[in-house]
Order: structure tokens, then C-alpha cells, then sequence
């Protein structure tokens, strides 16, 4: 086995980020991926001009690539907000107005998986207030990416990077998912595995790939530590791919990490281009 057996896709809101958004599908075309996915690139715009859409749809159409992730409206990110569905007021309410946009935008695209990123602690904010809101906020997005055919994602990130974000464990986001999908019955609720989160958090991975590979809807993946290209840190990535594939997850594999002092196109020398495109 090793990465020559794995779906990789390019996160292109953080790798070819030295490009305006819409020559990035085109370049990790070129640098020989079939798949992208994205955070939602609208940082400050739940609802953008259909327009803007459109020319992102084209974008991704004319580059031959295939939209597999797409991140709802998560506040600032990059940035100091770590999504907003947790966030009473606004930014709850941006969340909401976000939803059947961003699954409109998938759906158009075949893409069938929608992270809903948690968000932030609020100081003075009872955090079962929070968790309440989350939740009710969780089942409005698990039906609408349902209505499109699609998974949500709930993603773990890591707490010396994100210390006041609640969801900074594996089995908290499995919580998290197990409560979505009790709550609605739809049962399309499942685990981002984020490999560069678990381990700033100092979990287990192979017992994380172990206990939850059943319930992981896609994963993503960076070096640590650094957050650089596999091969900067210290993480066995290829041994737990291959774990993750031998538990029988199938999925996408994204790449999240930063290029560094390079360009984005020289931050693949570690995957043989013929491994890139998706087979």
C-alpha cells in the first residue's frame, strides 16, 4: 500500500492561496490533481451575488476538477473565529442564511460532503447555551446537505491552536456526530479526521483510526510539526493511511497543509505525480 492507494484532493484555501480563488482549481489541475476542496471562500459573505458563485462553479468546471468538500460559513477563517454555528446572534443567523447556499453550490458540483465547523467559546455565554444552539443549528445543516445528498462533517481541531473551541478531541466529535444523528435520524452525520488536529492534541492515531474509522467521512491530513507537506515533520502518515484503508474507509484524503516558503505547486515533491490524479 502507501499514498499510491490513496484519494488525494487539494485544500485550496490553504495550498495555491498566492493565487486569486479562481485560478486555484485550475493550478492543482496542472500540478496533476483531479479533486479540490474549500472552505467557504466568502468570508464575509454567507450569501454572495450569484454571480460569484457562478464564476467559482465555472472555475472548478473549466479546470477539469471535482469539488469533494465544501465548509460552510465558518466566520473569519483563516483567522480568529472557528465557525459560527455556536455563536448565538449574528453569526448564528449567518450560519442559517449559509445553509441551502453553500448546499446549492455542492450539489451543483457533485460535491457530497459539508464540514460545519463548531465555533468558539463566548465569554459571559453559558456554554450549555452554546451546545443548545449548536445542536439545533447541527440538525438544520445534516437535513439540508441530506436534501442534497450529502454527509456533515463534524471536525475536530486542536487546543493549542484553537483554546477556546469546545470540539478539540476525537471522542468529542464523535459526540457531537452521534447526538446529530440522533436528533434527526437521518444518520448522515460523520467524523472529519483531521490527522494534524489529533495529533497537536497529543491523541493516539492509530487507536483514533482504530475506534473511529467507521464513523469518519473524510480526512484530512498535514505534518506535525510545522502543518507542512508529508515528509517536513514527524508524523507516520503513509503507515496511518494505510491503517485507515485497511479499516475499510475509502474516502478522500485532503490535503490541508501549508507550502511554506514555496510555491504551492513545489509542496508535492513527496507524491508521485502519477498518485495524484483520483482513480
Amino acid at each position: 500500500m502507501g499514498y499510491s492507494d490513496q484519494r488525494f484532493n487539494v485544500n485550496l484555501s490553504i495550498l495555491f492561496t498566492e493565487l486569486p480563488l479562481l485560478e486555484r482549481p485550475a493550478a492543482a489541475a496542472k500540478a496533476g490533481f483531479s479533486a479540490v476542496e474549500l472552505w467557504w471562500p466568502w468570508v464575509d459573505a454567507p450569501t454572495p451575488e450569484q454571480s460569484e458563485l457562478d464564476a467559482l462553479k465555472k472555475a472548478i468546471e473549466d479546470a477539469g476538477v471535482r469539488l469533494v468538500g465544501l465548509n460552510f460559513y465558518a466566520g473569519q477563517l483563516p483567522g480568529p473565529d472557528r465557525g459560527a454555528l455556536s455563536i448565538p446572534g449574528e453569526e448564528s443567523e449567518k450560519f442559517r442564511a449559509n445553509l441551502a447556499v453553500a448546499a446549492d453550490f455542492a450539489q451543483s458540483l457533485g460535491c457530497t460532503a459539508l464540514n460545519a465547523l463548531y465555533g468558539n467559546r463566548v465569554e459571559g455565554v453559558d456554554p450549555a447555551t452554546q451546545d443548545e444552539l449548536a445542536l439545533e443549528n447541527l440538525v438544520l445543516a445534516a437535513r439540508e446537505a441530506d436534501r442534497v445528498g450529502a454527509i456533515l462533517l463534524i471536525e475536530a481541531l486542536n487546543k493549542p491552536e484553537s483554546p477556546r473551541c469546545p470540539i478539540v478531541s476525537a471522542p468529542k466529535a464523535i459526540e457531537v456526530v452521534d447526538q446529530v444523528n440522533a436528533a434527526t435520524g437521518l444518520g448522515n452525520a460523520k467524523f472529519l479526521m483531521d490527522l494534524y488536529h489529533l495529533s497537536m492534541n497529543g491523541e493516539d492515531l492509530p487507536s483514533v483510526i482504530e475506534q473511529y474509522a467507521a464513523k469518519t467521512g473524510h480526512v484530512q491530513i498535514a505534518d506535525n510539526p510545522g502543518r507542512g507537506a508529508p515528509g517536513t515533520g514527524s508524523l507516520p502518515l503513509e503507515d496511518l493511511l494505510d491503517q485507515l484503508a485497511k479499516a475499510g474507509y475509502e474516502g478522500w484524503v485532503g490535503l490541508e497543509y501549508k507550502a511554506g516558503d514555496r510555491p504551492s505547486a513545489e509542496a508535492f515533491d513527496w507524491l508521485p505525480a502519477e498518485a495524484r490524479a483520483a482513480r
